[in-house]
C-alpha cells in the first residue's frame, strides 16, 4: 500500500500516519464550542465496533484521507464493514481509536485503519488496539497478520517483522491496484506469525 491505501495509520504511534484528528470533537453551542477534556489512560475502553460508532470514525479516517494517509471511506462502507472494527472509547463514549481486522482467507489477514485521536496521544492506544486485533485473529485461527506501514519500528516492538510486500498479492489486487501512488509505493509491510490455537 502507500499512503493512500487503507493502511494502519497513527500520530501518536509509529504506525503508517497519523493518530490523530477527528472532526474536532467540539461541542458546538450557537456560535462558541469548547473542546472536551482530554482522555486519561484509565478511562480507556476497547469493545467490538457499533454500527453508530462509524459516525465518529468516518471523520477521523477521512481527516487522514486528505493528507493522502489512507484511502477515504464513506459512511456507507464503514456501516457494511463494522464488524471488523474495534474502538476504543473514552468516559464520555467517544471514539477515539480504532483499528481493523480484514481477513482474506483462512490462515491470512490484514490489520487495517489503526488510527489514535490526537487528544489521546501518549496513552498506549495504539499498542493496546494492536494487540486486541492479535487476540481476535488468534482465537478465528489465522496464521498470519500482516500491516502495510510508514514506521516499521513499532511494529518491530510488537513482534512484526518486515516482509516483501509481494507476499500478500490478495491484498496488492483488492487495494493497491487502485492507489494513485501504486507505482511509487513507499510503505513497508510487516508481518507476524500466530502460533496454531489448541483446542480440548
Amino acid at each position: 500500500m502507500k499512503r493512500r491505501r487503507d493502511t494502519v495509520t497513527s500520530y501518536q504511534l509509529p504506525v503508517t500516519g497519523p493518530a490523530g484528528p477527528t472532526g474536532n470533537w467540539q461541542l458546538v453551542a450557537g456560535s462558541q464550542s469548547a473542546e472536551p477534556a482530554p482522555a486519561r489512560a484509565a478511562d480507556v475502553t476497547l469493545r467490538p465496533a457499533r454500527v453508530s460508532d462509524m459516525r465518529q470514525v468516518e471523520p477521523m479516517i477521512n481527516r487522514f484521507a486528505k493528507g493522502n494517509l489512507m484511502l477515504p471511506k464513506t459512511p456507507e462502507q464503514l456501516a457494511r464493514n463494522f464488524r471488523e472494527f474495534i474502538v476504543a472509547v473514552d468516559a464520555e463514549n467517544r471514539v477515539i481509536g480504532c483499528g481493523a481486522l480484514r481477513i482474506y482467507n483462512e490462515t491470512l489477514a490484514e490489520l487495517a485503519s489503526l488510527a489514535v485521536d490526537e487528544s489521546a496521544h501518549g496513552l498506549g492506544i495504539g499498542r493496546k488496539l494492536v494487540e486486541r486485533l492479535l487476540d481476535e485473529a488468534r482465537d478465528l485461527g489465522l496464521r498470519t497478520v500482516f500491516a502495510l506501514t510508514l514506521q516499521e519500528l513499532f511494529f518491530h516492538r510488537l513482534g512484526f517483522r518486515t516482509v516483501n510486500k509481494e507476499m500478500f498479492p490478495l491484498k496488492v489486487w483488492a487495494d493497491c491496484r487502485m492507489c494513485p501512488k501504486l507505482h511509487a509505493c513507499d510503505e513497508v509491510a510487516v508481518a507476524i506469525e500466530l502460533p496454531v490455537a489448541s483446542y480440548q
